[in-house]
């Protein structure tokens, strides 16, 4: 059997997009991918290496295949292709959404670059079929080469019956009794604003996970910050907006079993890993029902309109107020997550490595 080794850029890791989604799914993929192939002899063939140091061309064209896990549209994160490469590309919101991002002169020339660069890669990966009609259409890219590969979720999130946990984590974070939780970064497509309107309507507290909430240094006038700007704002007036920044590992699982519910209003996603995380710790869902979320959570998720606040107001009462949808909202996150791991998610890249170098 021909031996395959598969170098892996790792350097996400190595900067603060190791607390983002790239970085998370970096991590669980790399390690998945060696555990498999030192344990399942289907894959003994492949060597799994890693680095975070750029790549020289002389480097380059003595490994078999290149994988780089992630992609970014306005800055030059792609070199040359100099051997078999897969790329990752999460999305392509900012793409789908101009009017939200514009760019300047330096990200379209950018772009141009990183788009004509990744219509020559061998195979491109992304994480939803949404996902890669989206790339089919604004890479010009051959779709029979986009392979699409769920992420997965870790094992620590899960159901937890210790009282006592619960009530140790609810007291470190002043949580109150019921809440709607928010795990993730506020930026336009996220929807913030509209989540905090709805629970404002509803007389029930909101609480947001993520660094960025609490964040200080940055650009205030920057039109991409300005949610940020407005949540800040509203979190000062408001005693029933919590943000706790960033939060331990070991504490997020606690907070989704807290949570009376857990909201996605995204205006778009890419995949949605939080609505995978709270499903897996039975906390039911409500989400936005565009770009991947549908996909991603299909029956056991209650879906509303994210351009209509109204949608995400009602979408919300119901869950708090009705605990038999509640339940059943629970008991089908619980099924519907367990079509997602990182060990289905490496054997399915294992299986495109394969095919790339076949």
């Amino acid at each position: 059997m021909k031996k395959i080794t598969v170098t892996i850029d790792i350097s996400p890791l190595k900067n603060t997009n190791r607390f983002r989604g790239v970085g998370f799914y970096t991590k669980n993929l790399t390690e998945s991918l060696q555990r498999i192939v030192k344990e399942n002899k289907k894959y003994s063939n492949f060597e799994i290496k890693l680095t975070d140091k750029p790549f020289s061309n002389s480097v380059i064209q003595q490994l078999s295949l290149v994988h780089y896990p992630y992609f970014d549209i306005f800055f030059p994160t792609l070199p040359k292709r100099e051997t078999l490469t897969a790329v990752t590309v999460h999305d392509l919101t900012p793409l789908v959404f101009p009017d939200q991002h514009p760019s300047r002169i330096k990200g379209k020339i950018n772009w141009a670059k990183q788009r004509k660069r990744l219509q020559k890669v061998e195979a491109i990966i992304t994480d939803s079929q949404n996902s890669k009609e989206d790339i089919v259409r604004l890479v010009n890219y051959p779709p029979e080469r986009v392979f699409v590969i769920h992420l997965g979720v870790g094992k620590s999130f899960k159901k937890i019956k210790n009282e006592k946990i619960k009530l140790k984590i609810k007291n470190k974070y002043c949580l109150p009794k019921k809440f709607v939780f928010y795990v993730g970064d506020v930026n336009w497509n996220k929807n913030v604003p509209g989540l905090v309107k709805a629970c404002r309507k509803n007389n029930i507290p909101l609480v947001i996970a993520g660094k960025q909430a609490v964040n200080q240094n940055y650009d205030r006038n920057h039109f991409e910050n300005q949610d940020l700007v407005w949540l800040q704002k509203e979190s000062q007036k408001n005693p029933d907006i919590h943000l706790l920044g960033f939060v331990q590992d070991e504490d997020l699982p606690v907070i989704y079993n807290l949570a009376t519910l857990y909201c996605q209003p995204s205006f778009y996603e890419g995949f949605g890993m939080t609505v995978l995380e709270a499903m897996a710790c039975g906390c039911p869902v409500v989400s936005s029902n565009t770009g991947s979320l549908p996909e991603i959570g299909e029956d056991a998720v209650l879906y509303c309109n994210p351009n209509q606040p109204k949608s995400i107001i009602q979408s919300i009462e119901a869950v708090v107020y009705d605990n038999n949808l509640a339940c059943k909202l629970s008991e089908r996150g619980l099924v519907q997550v367990k079509k997602f791991s990182w060990e289905k998610c490496a054997r399915e890249t294992l299986e495109v490595y394969q095919a790339i170098c076949s």
